[in-house]
């Protein structure tokens, strides 16, 4: 795993906030127009952002919180970011309870487009960032990001996410984030537009 060196608000999270993660996440993602399409409720983040946090990316990739109040999730290009045989089981089953009619099929689909257009050569990516509605405006967002940014510039890796609230393109672009593509899930979903940045060099 990359060494990031975290301020002292910041730590690196393990498994035992799982929930926690899941729960900053999907508060921070509860009014974005591309997951509110996929699933039709708000209420089918939760189960979502908790198996991901306990069964991809902290096994898969790295986490950081800052208290209760924000979250991220990461992953290295050589990661396996796919659902374990139990997991995507359990997902299912949250969906049958908390999602929509077609939920399950359009979540499928949008996670083979995103397979699809992920870059294949070395990168840092991006899953989530996210902090609580209370949190938001105190700077978070940036404290979150800026590690790991530079340690990716010390190795020299470009940083590669999908946007899926263009709300949010202006804070992705300060970071010098740029976008080079847009697509939509079967032909009906809310652009999703994937970002790279590359790494900066000491003058």
């Amino acid at each position: 795993m990359m060494h990031v060196d975290l301020p002292p608000e910041i730590r690196l999270s393990d498994h035992a906030d799982w929930r926690q993660l899941g729960d900053i996440t999907a508060e921070a993602f509860a009014e974005d127009p591309f997951n509110l399409w996929l699933f039709g409720s708000g209420r089918a983040l939760r189960p979502l952002f908790r198996i991901m946090a306990r069964d991809i990316y902290l096994k898969q990739g790295f986490c950081h919180m800052h208290g209760n109040e924000a979250a991220t999730m990461w992953a290295t290009h050589e990661a396996n970011l796919r659902f374990p045989p139990f997991s995507l089981l359990q997902l299912m089953a949250a969906q049958v309870i908390h999602g929509t009619k077609g939920s399950m099929r359009r979540g499928m689909a949008a996670g083979r487009a995103m397979e699809k257009h992920h870059p294949r050569e070395p990168h840092i990516y991006l899953f989530t960032i996210g902090t609580r509605k209370a949190a938001r405006g105190k700077g978070l967002g940036k404290a979150m990001m800026n590690p790991v940014l530079t340690a990716a510039d010390k190795e020299g890796l470009p940083v590669y996410l999908e946007n899926s609230n263009p709300a949010n393109y202006g804070f992705y672009s300060a970071f010098g984030f740029k976008k080079i593509d847009e697509f939509s899930v079967l032909g009906e979903s809310p652009p999703m537009t994937p970002m790279w940045r590359t790494p900066k060099t000491s003058p």
